[in-house]
């Protein structure tokens, strides 16, 4: 294999006229690099969405979320909580409740994600980062508070220094349904607005409301250990699994225990098979260029055919010659894909930095410029799909090769 990889070395890079073959040949590599730069940058930018997206999810988000498999609510003991808090795993604990529910302003009525939330909230989560207008408060003391989310907020035409409250009401637990009057068979409670809040999520920013959790299970009628999920904060040192596997040690059957990615699973599963979708596009145009080496190295061939008997009057076997332009062929791709692989992170580490690339003017965008993020196995693989092609397209040509 060295003395092939001297010949197939000499041939490429030998001082030697510069011909139409020699053209193509540059083409090819030139082609590979290109389509292997932009397989970087594409890659690493649809990474960059993605962990911007986990990002904004992170903020409301909690680690880990438990619920119960069976049924919409549980009921969770103090002795529990407190076994759940003495794991060293678990650094916050907080209760939730979440329901939909009817809401009334004014004129205005419509349906809402009503979220009852405890004291710990803000402080496990990120809510107070993404206050838009007013504070983050749900009970005051005094009066119930409720944070909207900013769509919401436009579509009742209310804001955060409005005097008048948001009646809410839910369908009474139990109970026989009166016809004769409609408005018995729902509870109803009336909070005033602290503040609006954006995750630039349809789903929250157009649909949820925050309120006390206290208000919650009056609304619903559930007794004062009834939740719908527990919210939890993961302990600085711990990974997510290990916590994870922790907790459900604790809870037992019957329960699930989500990490953030589980929790937004429709959302991540659509960029996941986006990034499968578009690299399969890239490799199929990679696929053409590394291809087009076939033509100048079968131009190649018949230009060193005086080479080829001299070899093989010298003693080299078929396979050896083969392996010579094999060689060649792989080395023009592996050239090209490294230059690619150079350019492409050139350009995303000067797009983290510089973000040379905007996506646009205007107040409608979470960030200015496209985000980058460059992952080890986009490169690895990037780099072996390559070499892999190149292999096999050097392969076609030169295994006519004969004596």
């Amino acid at each position: 294999m060295k003395t092939e990889l001297k010949i197939a070395w000499r041939y490429l890079f030998a001082k030697k006229q510069f011909n139409a073959i020699h053209i193509i040949t540059a083409i090819s590599s030139v082609a590979v690099g290109v389509v292997t730069a932009a397989m970087v940058c594409v890659l690493s930018v649809m990474n960059g969405f993605g962990v911007m997206v986990e990002q904004l999810f992170s903020q409301f988000d909690p680690d880990l979320r438990i619920t119960t498999q069976k049924g919409k609510s549980f009921s969770i003991s103090e002795e529990k909580k407190d076994e759940l808090l003495g794991l060293p795993s678990v650094d916050l604990l907080s209760e939730s409740i979440t329901e939909t529910a009817l809401v009334y302003f004014e004129d205005k009525q419509m349906p809402v994600q009503l979220q009852g939330v405890d004291a710990e909230f803000d402080e496990l989560t990120g809510i107070e980062q993404i206050i838009t207008d007013g504070h983050y408060e749900v009970y005051d003391g005094a009066f119930d508070r409720a944070v909207l989310g900013q769509g919401l907020a436009w579509k009742l035409g209310i804001g955060a220094r409005f005097v008048s409250g948001i009646e809410v009401y839910a369908p009474k637990r139990e109970g026989k349904v009166n016809m004769l009057r409609p408005d018995a068979n729902f509870n109803r409670e009336t909070c005033f607005i602290a503040g609006t809040f954006a995750v630039n999520q349809q789903k929250y920013d157009d649909n949820l409301m925050l309120v006390d959790i206290d208000l919650t299970r009056r609304l619903l009628d559930y007794d004062s250990t009834e939740v719908t999920a527990l919210q939890v904060a993961v302990a600085e040192g711990y990974s997510v699994k290990q916590a994870k596997r922790e907790i459900l040690g604790v809870m037992g059957e019957g329960y699930a225990v989500q990490d953030r990615y589980e929790q937004q699973e429709d959302f991540f599963r659509i960029l996941r098979v986006e990034k499968l979708l578009t690299t399969l596009l890239l490799v199929f145009i990679l696929l053409i260029a590394t291809f087009n080496g076939i033509g100048s190295l079968s131009m190649l061939i018949i230009d060193k055919q005086q080479d080829i008997r001299t070899l093989s009057h010298l003693g080299a076997s078929e396979k050896m010659i083969r392996s010579v332009f094999v060689l060649e062929g792989w080395m023009v791709n592996a050239l090209g894909a490294f230059g690619g692989l150079v350019v492409g992170l050139v350009v995303c580490l000067l797009q983290e930095h510089l973000g040379l690339l905007k996506l646009g003017n205007g107040a409608e965008y979470v960030i200015e410029a496209y985000p980058v993020a460059v992952q080890g196995w986009d490169i690895v693989m990037v780099i072996v799909v390559v070499l892999a092609l190149g292999a096999i397209s050097s392969w076609i040509p030169a295994r006519r090769i004969k004596h």
